[in-house]
């Protein structure tokens, strides 16, 4: 049953994020550039 409901809910998300994509793809790749930017942080903050 659970394996069912995360199937589900990825399935869901994906098409979220492909509706997302194609509709507004400027706000996209913001949203990406500030996701890998907030990554580059995380790691320069542990290494120093």
């Amino acid at each position: 049953m659970v394996d069912w409901l995360k199937k589900i809910f990825f399935v869901l998300l994906a098409a979220f994020l492909l509706y997302y994509l194609f509709t507004q793809p400027e706000q996209s790749a913001d949203a990406v550039k500030t996701f890998f930017s907030g990554i580059g942080r995380l790691f320069r903050a542990l290494a120093s």
